[in-house]
């Protein structure tokens, strides 16, 4: 059987590899490795926002949450299901700015200080949204070649592709990509569900070998744990430079908000039947290998509840996601350190020629640093939100401010951002849990992260001058 889930993720990676190479030819300048030349149709965005969304924060993370909380884990994807909603009024804006990055948006609104320590902000965000991808994959082809291929050196197998996938054709080899790998998890997915709920007896079998709780708008959590779910999620949706860097890649300004429209109909379909397999596999496979890394119950489940051949596509499908998502998410802080570092302080004048190679460097440096991280990743959910959590207070107050705000100014942005970064990785190390009661030690960075940067955005802004009318005119008329 290994050797049928071989052949399926063969020819996965040669298609995904195909597909880069087809775009390579068209990558000459700057705009075309960063933005995809701002040429992508709806048809195309939908599939590629899709894919940078839903990937092993979804896959894993979600699931994971499935596996213990039963459908209550609905409260991780609802928060971007509600973001989304907010995002049809703030992409035609965001394409109508059309620059390559989301500093370009902080300096233009803000100042270059903002710009910098945006450019922090998502470099520790988003290397670790990518590291995680690389520890899911790496369980994948240990789950399929348990006997050869450990977790570890599966980790080391997936960044190699990933790195060489992203660092080809940039935002065009990523987008046509995401078409071919979206098409693909939702036909496999779609196949699967009412496969794998007749084997539980339907949902009566499904409500009997389940805790009530798994049924339940709560479960077994409380509401601010819910809210630990749903806000990092909701937030990070709302300030998403992947999202946006899509955006400044649209066509125009229809398909970026045509694309939002699809996007918010593929999600909600398709990360409700992720996390209703992850709930059927916690009753099918309540004990074993996977009860100790529930993370892995969807790829697990595809192993020993379905028909070979549906298996072997299905675990196709997730090792393509993680490739997709992780793509997307090195991709991104790399162009940030090309276009908010190299470009901006180093190299000016810089010719396409060189912009190009320092781009693929960067992304192999990057794909280097998101590897060190995944090999101390232990739970892919608590990475998860943390890595939301750091773009959610620091980033995505100060980025709805400047399509929203006429008073916030560069003062209240720079404090903003310096709060949000600093309160979550701090928080993350423990080291303030011993000094705080014990209602603290389990709770996740997001309030005090949010409340700290929100404080600091709307009180500094108050006590220093208003912003300047022509940084205010570029995203307000």
């Amino acid at each position: 059987m290994p050797s049928l889930y071989a052949v399926v993720l063969a020819v996965v990676v040669l298609m995904l590899l195909a597909v880069s190479l087809s775009q390579l030819r068209g990558v000459k300048t700057k705009a075309d490795y960063l933005l995809a030349g701002r040429s992508l149709p709806a048809f195309v965005l939908v599939f590629t926002l899709l894919s940078s969304w839903i990937g092993a924060g979804s896959l894993f993370a979600g699931a994971e949450n499935a596996y213990r909380n039963g459908f209550a884990a609905l409260w991780q994807p609802a928060g971007g299901w509600a973001g989304l909603l907010l995002i049809y009024f703030i992409a035609p804006r965001a394409r109508k700015f059309a620059q390559y990055t989301i500093p370009d948006l902080l300096e233009a609104r803000y100042n270059q200080t903002a710009r910098v320590l945006g450019v922090i902000a998502i470099l520790f965000a988003y290397t670790a949204i990518a590291s995680y991808q690389l520890r899911g994959g790496g369980d994948i082809l240990h789950l399929i070649f348990p006997s050869a291929i450990s977790s570890t050196m599966g980790m080391y197998i997936i960044a190699a592709f990933v790195i060489v996938f992203t660092a080809l054709a940039g935002m065009a080899s990523v987008a046509y990509m995401d078409v071919a790998i979206g098409l693909l998890v939702t036909v496999a997915l779609l196949i699967s569900l009412p496969i794998l709920l007749h084997q539980t007896g339907g949902i009566a079998g499904l409500r009997a070998a389940l805790p009530a709780t798994h049924f339940q708008v709560l479960g077994s959590i409380s509401f601010a744990r819910a809210m630990e779910f749903f806000l990092p999620t909701m937030l990070l949706m709302l300030g998403n430079q992947a999202m946006y860097q899509k955006f400044f890649s649209a066509k125009s300004e229809r398909d970026a908000r045509v694309a939002v429209v699809g996007w918010v109909i593929g999600t909600v379909i398709l990360e409700t039947i992720i996390v209703a397999i992850a709930v059927i596999g916690s009753a099918l496979y309540r004990t074993g290998e996977v009860s100790q890394r529930p993370r892995e119950i969807i790829a697990y489940t595809a192993t020993h509840g379905l028909p070979a051949l549906l298996g072997a596509l299905l675990l196709g499908a997730v090792f393509a996601k993680v490739i997709s998502t992780a793509n997307n998410y090195l991709f991104s802080p790399a162009t940030n350190l090309v276009n908010d570092v190299f470009l901006r302080y180093m190299q000016p004048q810089a010719s396409n020629k060189r912009i190009l190679l320092v781009s693929r460097l960067v992304v192999v440096g990057l794909g280097i640093w998101a590897l060190v991280q995944g090999a101390y990743t232990v739970s892919i959910l608590e990475k998860a939100l943390y890595a939301y959590t750091i773009y959610s207070a620091a980033l995505t107050p100060v980025i709805l401010a400047a399509f929203y705000s006429r008073r916030i100014n560069s003062y209240g942005a720079v404090a903003c951002i310096a709060a949000g970064t600093f309160v979550t990785v701090v928080w993350d190390t423990g080291i303030v849990h011993r000094h705080l009661p014990a209602m603290f030690l389990h709770r996740d960075a997001i309030f005090p992260a949010l409340i700290a940067s929100l404080i600091c955005l709307f009180v500094v802004s108050w006590l220093t001058p208003p912003p300047q009318r022509e940084k205010v005119a570029q995203f307000l008329p």
